[in-house]
């Protein structure tokens, strides 16, 4: 047991870089972590760490013995969890990432009956648009899209990610009517700039027949958050391009309506993320179970979708 302490000190340490951050994750001392690798080195005869004040790097030996232990490592974890649920059922603490607006309109309604399937379960959700790291941070899944998929790491679709055009009643009426995407260029836009990079992002249109055009709205003003831009739409003040599960609950409710309906941006899909394992925990597989019937059961794909 001593050894499988060292190994997982040793694991965490590679992947993050640093004693002190492994430390912090297993809840010890940067000291005992420290003092477990040297160990783990001594009874394995070999210099795993290059140690100097500033960093922390893998020898060519340390790397090796991580490819090799690693994977194995997470598997006998899981197998421990798995084994020491409560009763049988899917325990422990379900560590997630989600988008802040996406997770408390669709997913945070979905925690009452999830717990009352898996009440051993302690969620540990976390709302940032960011992507995260999801092995190095201890994730156990994240929901969102147009994330690059990292060794390691498989995605289920959810939905299609899709943007539309919405505007005011009153807005249109008081405006030079849009039959194609070129009229847009004479009218105010909404348009949303990255929380990452700062920058506002040139979007195609695609028609539902698949004719392409370039987004051409005249940028008004400038918003970092598509549900902000909704709200602001709905006063009258522009045409936004907002994602459909931020602009669905105005579409139903008549507060907006949708501009050129026949023409959306595909962004890709919305997908649910968690790590490859032989032995998935069992309360990882739960949870993305549970998300996939209960998208499948509200028809949140179809309401999603553009088209």
């Amino acid at each position: 047991m001593e050894t499988f302490s060292s190994i997982e000190c040793f694991v965490r340490s590679a992947e993050v870089g640093s004693f002190a951050e492994a430390a912090r994750r297993l809840s010890l001392t940067p000291a005992a972590v420290g003092k477990s690798v040297a160990k783990l080195e001594a009874r394995l005869g070999v210099r795993l760490f290059q140690r100097s004040t500033r960093s922390l790097t893998l020898t060519e030996a340390g790397q090796r013995f991580l490819t090799e232990v690693s994977a194995s490592l997470t598997t006998i974890q899981n197998a421990v969890a798995n084994l020491a649920s409560a009763e049988g059922q899917p325990a422990g603490s379900l560590k997630v990432s989600m988008g802040t607006v996406f997770g408390r309109l669709y997913i945070v309604p979905l925690l009452g009956e999830f717990l009352r399937r898996y009440p051993a379960i302690n969620p540990d959700w976390h709302f940032d648009n960011r992507q995260v790291d999801l092995i190095g941070q201890g994730f156990d899944a994240a929901i969102g899209g147009g994330f690059e998929l990292p060794p390691g790491v498989v995605a289920r679709r959810l939905t299609a990610a899709h943007r539309v055009l919405v505007a005011s009643k009153d807005y249109l009426r008081s405006h030079a009517p849009i039959s194609h995407p070129d009229d847009l260029a004479r009218h105010d836009g909404i348009l949303i700039r990255s929380p990452q990079t700062g920058r506002v992002r040139s979007w195609q249109l695609t028609h539902r027949d698949q004719q392409h055009n370039p987004l051409t709205l005249k940028a008004r003003m400038t918003m970092s958050d598509s549900e902000a831009a909704c709200a602001t739409a709905a006063q009258g003040l522009g045409i936004a391009l907002v994602s459909m599960p931020f602009a669905v609950g105005y579409l139903e409710a008549g507060t907006l309506q949708r501009v050129l309906p026949d023409w959306f941006v595909d962004d890709g899909n919305i997908s649910i993320y968690y790590a490859e394992h032989k032995l998935l925990p069992g309360k990882t597989r739960a949870f993305v179970d549970f998300v996939i019937e209960q998208f499948a059961e509200q028809g949140l794909a179809r309401r999603f979708s553009a088209v």
